[in-house]
């Protein structure tokens, strides 16, 4: 793959921001997220705000190949939601780009910690979760579970693991019953 480019996704780019919003749509097929297109645009368009951080990587031709945002959560402790890349051209280093520009952003932004979450909710489309988690009661004990997860289907918590994230704790039926979402975060600034 020819080096990519990361840059802000600016508001005045029309063509890019379409391109933005079918990479979002496309990455979380088939989870259904976000629920349509004009939902991917709200999100899209939300990212643009002065207060956030919104990145994409272009080619050598500039069509978007992934996206990333992130936005204050409080204190000193930024969120990053979502990542996307074009299902063509993940495996290739692209998420991990993205992944660096925006600490890098944020921690420039005065940023000590970035967290994110991470769902498996896949066995709504799937009927199959990707993690040790999903499908299972984790309460009344959700750190007990959480001390043996596995990844049974490619879930991207190893992906962020590989980046430097830790796993800090699981929200138990984030999305439905049996569908937890799993909270990472990573130190990215100094004081």
């Amino acid at each position: 793959m020819s080096p990519v480019r990361i840059e802000d996704l600016r508001a005045g780019d029309s063509d890019g921001f379409e391109q933005t919003v079918r990479v979002l749509v496309e990455a979380f097929e088939p989870v259904g997220w976000p629920a349509s297109v004009d939902a991917a645009r709200g999100l899209v368009r939300g990212s643009l705000d002065s207060d956030r951080v919104s990145l994409v990587a272009r080619d050598e031709s500039s069509a978007i190949l992934g996206w990333i945002a992130g936005n204050h959560a409080y204190a000193r402790v930024w969120e990053l939601n979502p990542l996307a890349v074009a299902p063509a051209v993940q495996r290739q280093g692209i998420g991990r780009a993205l992944v660096g520009a925006l600490e890098s952003r944020v921690a420039a932004r005065g940023a000590l910690t970035l967290q994110l979450g991470t769902d498996d909710n896949h066995i709504v489309a799937t009927g199959e979760g990707r993690t040790s988690l999903a499908g299972v009661d984790l309460y009344p004990d959700p750190l007990k579970h959480l001390s043996t997860i596995r990844n049974l289907r490619g879930h991207p918590y190893e992906f962020y693991l590989a980046c430097g994230y830790a796993i800090t704790g699981v929200v138990p039926d984030a999305d439905g019953i049996g569908q937890p979402d799993i909270l990472m975060a990573k130190r990215v600034g100094r004081d």
